[in-house]
Formats: structure tokens, sequence, C-alpha cells
């Protein structure tokens, strides 16, 4: 279903992207974020599981993702990871917010020390996963003011830490907009429809200055390319081919609340 979500604002309201990695928001909405910021509005990219993991043994499937990231260890690992967050945020033009009260997937443990996600993101939830989008939630309701517009992933490909991330963004009891998850969207589209239904779309073009920054945002999340796309090239034909359509934002059930906070 399409409808009309007004992106309206007023001096009070910022735009807050809810944003489980280190990368998620920029890719998945980067033109859209460069131009609200070129109108003077106020874009925050809140990152939720980006923590620094305790010193310990890695899985080899941790392991495996630091060599192919570069990377030698995990505290430097998610040290330069932000590094690069907040390089393709100021790209954007956006304020870079990392938290650091939550594991990325891989470095998690149950209370034996057993890694949840031994093997695969792509996963349900673990029970011992049970209690975090609550408090994902209360750390992000201690932020947010009554003015702000939250958004979040759809989680188009299934990944266990957006799939946490929107239960955490759900459990605030407030408006959501929504944004499809990039790349994933690109590589499985079909996964889409399902995930939309019942929901109120609505395209927003992007201008040819915000794919440019688009593109050049998502190029500082460096040592994630090769993970994402395969190569830079194939990083800014995708992109571009996606911008070409606009991005797209969904509600689900929702007053028009950007109405309702300019009436107020």
């Amino acid at each position: 279903m399409s409808g009309k979500i007004n992106l309206w604002f007023n001096q009070d309201m910022r735009w807050i992207y809810i944003s489980p990695h280190l990368d998620d928001a920029v890719l998945s909405a980067g033109g859209l974020i460069y131009d609200q910021a070129r109108r003077g509005e106020r874009v925050e990219i809140w990152t939720l599981v980006c923590g620094f993991p305790p010193e310990g043994e890695l899985t080899p499937f941790a392991q495996v993702l630091h060599f192919m990231w570069g990377f030698s260890s995990a505290e430097e690992t998610v040290r330069l990871r932000r590094a690069e967050d907040e390089r393709a945020a100021a790209i954007v033009g956006a304020q870079a917010v990392h938290f650091d009260g939550f594991l990325d997937c891989i470095y998690r443990r149950n209370g034996d020390g057993d890694p949840l996600y031994p093997t695969e993101v792509f996963a349900p939830p673990h029970p011992a996963d049970d209690e975090l989008a609550a408090k994902m939630t209360a750390a992000l309701a201690s932020r947010l003011q009554p003015d702000d517009v939250a958004l979040c992933p759809l989680t188009v490909g299934h990944h266990v830490d957006h799939v946490l991330v929107r239960r955490a963004a759900e459990g605030l009891n407030r408006p959501l907009t929504y944004y499809a998850d990039v790349p994933y969207v690109l590589n499985h589209p079909e996964e889409l429809a399902p995930l939309m239904d019942g929901g109120r779309m609505e395209v927003q073009e992007v201008s040819s200055e915000g794919v440019e920054a688009w593109n050049r945002g998502v190029a500082a999340y460096a040592s994630q390319i090769s993970t994402l796309f395969e190569s830079p090239e194939t990083m800014r034909s995708s992109l571009e081919a996606y911008a070409r359509a606009g991005v797209r934002l969904w509600r689900f059930g929702q007053s028009d609340f950007l109405e309702s906070r300019m009436k107020s």
C-alpha cells in the first residue's frame, strides 16, 4: 500500500536513524540523509551493536571475518569501524552516536561462555538474547526526545542483529518509520514483499548530489566493501541503480506522526 509520509520538520525535530551496525544507516539511506542535512535538518545515526568486547579467545568465525576486514583483534575492529562510521556520517551530514553496551552478535556468548552465533548471523535470535532487545529499548528511550522521528531497519535479510534492533525500536511504543536494509534488499528483493505487507509506503527521491554523497559515504566503510559488494565498482553501480527508484520508507498502522508534531 502506498501513501503519503510527510517528511516535514520543525526546529526541535531530529531524524534518528537507528542502525544495528557501523554502516547500516548510511548503506540503506545515505542519499536521503544527505538531502535532509542539506536542507538544514538535524540527522543523527545511532548505532547500537558496536560495543567493545572483553578480551578473550574469538570464535573461528569471528577470526575469519577479522581477516577479511583487515583487522587483527576485536578491539581494533570496533575502534577502526567506529572511525569509518564517523567519516561516513560526516560525508552525508549526520552526527554519529555509538552505544557502548551492546556487542555484535559475532562476539556474544551465554553465561557459560559459549558463543551464541558461532557460524551464522542470518539466524533467529538465540534464547540467551531474550532480554537484549528490552535493554536496547531502555537505552534508546533514555536519549530520545518527544519531537524525534525514529527510523529503524525493516529487517530484509533477517540478520539477527537487525531483528533485535527492530524489536528494540518497536518496544519504544512510539511511531516508527522503516527503511529497507541495503545490501540485503538488493540481493534478496523477494524478501521485501512480506515485510512491507500492510505498510504505508513513501518513495523519497534522492538528488544527484545525494547519490554522490551516498557513494562516498559507503566507500568510507573501506573494511566492509569486499564483504558487502565484492568491489568498489559493484558498490557504486548497485547504489546508483537502487537510488534511481528513490528511498522507500514505511509505516504500519500509525497516524501521521510528523503532521501531528507540526500542528502541536
